[in-house]
């Protein structure tokens, strides 16, 4: 065989092998292809728009969380003040309470008092009337009498 024939038929074959991948085989490949990058650039737009609702809703979550702060530190203070103000009125209660104890307590002081001075008195009565009797029983001598009325004394 000729040299030129075999190069011209080998052209001939690779022209049908290259017509036939252009026809069967390249279509199939660049739609896969095709198909493949169109799956990125979805998964890309879809990873930046999922990225953006990130950013939109870590900013709503701290937005939310200054606002239950906010809201709890305001809270916080009312209960505070609620406290102090508890605190207040039931020192304002104790303080009457104490001082409608003392005044019963004086109160109570003063009849312990009287009722201890009237005892007394009926007492020093008693040893007046028991002296006056031993005086009068006996003979009147002013030492005998100076003697009874120390006992007496000693007896007060």
């Amino acid at each position: 065989m000729n040299i030129n024939a075999t190069l011209f038929l080998q052209a001939v074959v690779f022209a049908i092998l290259v017509w036939f991948t252009m026809k069967f085989v390249w279509p199939p490949i660049t739609k896969a292809l095709d198909e493949r990058a169109q799956k990125i650039a979805d998964g890309l737009a879809a990873a930046d728009k999922a990225k953006a609702e990130l950013s939109h809703a870590n900013k709503r979550v701290e937005d939310e969380l200054a606002k239950s702060r906010n809201d709890s530190a305001v809270r916080l203070a009312e209960a505070e003040r609620r406290a102090q103000a508890m605190i207040e009125e039931a020192k304002a209660r104790a303080s009457e309470e104490a001082a409608k104890i003392i005044a019963a307590a004086k109160v109570e002081a003063q009849q312990q008092a009287v009722q201890a001075r009237e005892a007394l008195r009926e007492q020093v009565a008693a040893l007046v009337i028991k002296g006056a009797e031993q005086i009068l029983r006996k003979e009147v001598n002013a030492s005998v009498h100076a003697d009874l009325l120390g006992r007496l004394k000693t007896e007060l």
